[in-house]
């Protein structure tokens, strides 16, 4: 059975790529990053819920200290009655390139090749690294220092065709968890929020009848 990494939050993306992967008999070992994001709890805990019964429980590595003083409103949290959080308050320095070398690391440690990620080509709050173009230059980085390979399934994918990949798929969408502004309820405004509802729209996913959860 082919053995992979996936790079799990909890979220709809990431989530969508862990049942592809078991729908396709895939032996997968998630990991899940603790980068000192407020909303760690809520995160870790929908994790562990939402990812396919019968699938390796998430292992935790903790890359906090890392961001320790950081001003980013995704490490520390935003009274969202009396701020507002702009995009470039939510942007953390250099963390998709922080998660794809431990990704890497511990790959290589577990003798396995292949880490997939549930990153989708985005531009909101700043994200540079998150983009498709980033993603392949990052690719050809790789090529030239070890053996392991990254595969982001929806690299060039928009949210809606996420959202319909993960209804096809039977994905607990209603338990996902990907807000960027509050720690324990979706704020409904923060970029990961709106590009969600407006996706889970698209895909007809909000109407009364539709089952989310």
């Amino acid at each position: 059975m082919k053995k992979v990494i996936l790079l799990a939050s909890g979220g709809l993306d990431s989530t969508t790529v862990a049942y592809s992967l078991f729908s396709d008999k895939v032996d997968v070992f998630p990991i899940f990053f603790d980068y000192g994001q407020h909303c760690i709890d809520m995160e870790w805990n929908r994790v562990n819920e939402v990812l396919p019964t019968g699938m390796r429980k998430p292992e935790r590595c903790n890359l906090s200290d890392l961001f320790l003083g950081s001003k980013s409103r995704l490490i520390k949290e935003a009274d969202l009655w009396t701020e507002e959080v702009a995009d470039d308050d939510l942007y953390v320095p250099y963390r998709t390139m922080l998660f794809f070398a431990a990704a890497a690391a511990r790959a290589q440690t577990l003798e396995i090749s292949d880490v997939y990620t549930g990153f989708i080509n985005s531009n909101h709050a700043k994200e540079i690294d998150c983009t498709a173009e980033f993603m392949n230059k990052l690719d050809g980085l790789i090529e030239n220092i070890g053996p392991v390979r990254f595969h982001s399934p929806f690299r060039h994918s928009s949210k809606t065709e996420v959202a319909q990949a993960a209804i096809r798929l039977g994905v607990p969408i209603g338990r996902t968890y990907s807000c960027q502004a509050a720690s324990s309820f979706p704020c409904g405004a923060c970029p990961n929020c709106v590009e969600r509802l407006r996706a889970l729209q698209d895909a007809d996913l909000a109407h009364p009848k539709a089952k989310v959860g």
